[in-house]
């Protein structure tokens, strides 16, 4: 089979396309042909070998993936050969509290990811895809779509009428942005573009606010929710915003920490700031298969289409993470594996 294989800490330049050996699934797995990989901000880290565990040798990148059911292995009751899947993201997590155990193994990072066109995989950790969604959207659920979910409703603990806070127009902000939207609540979007902020308005953004024209952007969110904050805010910057996240959130709201796009080396918080306001901080380490379940059914409910930036062709791969490091994506982006 085709794969490609990344080296920790050896940047984007060593993902190298190659031949390896497929094999048959054992007892309770099952083999998927992959028809569409995305890439999240994780993705970059592996390359740079800053992320939380990575291998000593080449691994297969990427964790999110869609497919079709090849073969099953003894056992297997859940799936059968021609049903469309994707991957969970921790895929010995299925439900329940995260634990040391069910959240160790997570693919593309220390062991092989999903960057290749076929994958076999434990029967317990894929989920069944909706007629409504194509390969490539469905590739874009398993982090990003249950990140924002973890972050809004299940750490958040959001409900309709409330307001969000989304940082950014990436892959998990974008899909805040969506699943708030769809769930009635109200969504405040930060951006450092005009551009990406017209097209959060036309996803159904309340509230726009430039934090290059306006530095002081939790100032502008307060202003906006009459003095009291957002209820949950999905943090992805790091060093840079997660002091002005506390700031925005209200009195009893979340800050969902859910990456550092410009680092955790020196992140300033008041613990006072946190009793005082009864606020919390609340880790986001994606979310659990059933997670996955729960967000898939609002997707295809609510009939959201997911946003992608750009597909590219297998081929293209490298193209596809040197976009990713550039920044300028709005959504997604997409690596279509297979016809």
């Amino acid at each position: 089979m085709q794969a490609y294989q990344i080296t920790a800490g050896q940047g984007i330049g060593s993902l190298q396309r190659v031949e390896r050996a497929a094999r048959e699934p054992g007892p309770f797995e099952v083999r998927v042909r992959i028809k569409a990989v995305s890439l999240n901000f994780r993705d970059l880290m592996v390359a740079r070998g800053d992320y939380l565990k990575v291998a000593g040798s080449p691994v297969v990148p990427a964790s999110d993936a869609a497919g079709e059911v090849l073969a099953v292995g003894a056992g297997v009751t859940r799936f059968k050969a021609g049903d469309r899947v994707m991957g969970a993201f921790l895929p010995d997590w299925i439900d329940g509290e995260p634990t040391p155990a069910n959240t160790a193994r997570a693919p593309g990072a220390a062991s092989d990811g999903v960057l290749a066109s076929e994958v076999v995989f434990s029967e317990h950790s894929l989920v069944a895809i909706p007629d409504s969604l194509s390969d490539e959207q469905a590739a874009t659920l398993p982090c990003a779509a249950v990140t924002a979910w973890n972050a809004l409703f299940v750490a958040g603990r959001a409900r309709a009428g409330q307001t969000a806070l989304l940082l950014g127009t990436g892959g998990v902000s974008i899909w805040g942005l969506q699943l708030a939207k769809a769930a009635g609540l109200r969504a405040i979007i930060t951006s450092s573009s005009a551009a990406k902020l017209a097209r959060a308005r036309e996803l159904g953004a309340d509230e726009l606010i430039n934090y290059r024209e306006t530095p002081e952007w939790q100032d502008e969110v307060l202003r906006a929710t009459g003095g009291e904050g957002a209820h949950v805010v999905l943090e992805v910057g790091g060093e840079g915003t997660l002091q002005r996240s506390i700031a925005a959130v209200r009195h009893g709201g979340a800050v969902g920490i859910i990456g550092g796009v410009s680092g955790f080396a020196s992140v300033p918080v008041s613990p006072l700031a946190l009793i005082a306001g009864n606020k919390r901080l609340e880790g986001i380490f994606v979310g659990s298969r059933k997670m996955l379940e729960d967000v898939t059914r609002l997707v295809d409910r609510a009939r959201i289409a997911p946003v992608i930036d750009r597909v590219y062709g297998f081929d293209e791969a490298p193209a596809a993470f040197e976009h990713l490091a550039s920044g300028r994506h709005f959504g997604k982006i997409v690596i279509r594996v297979g016809g």
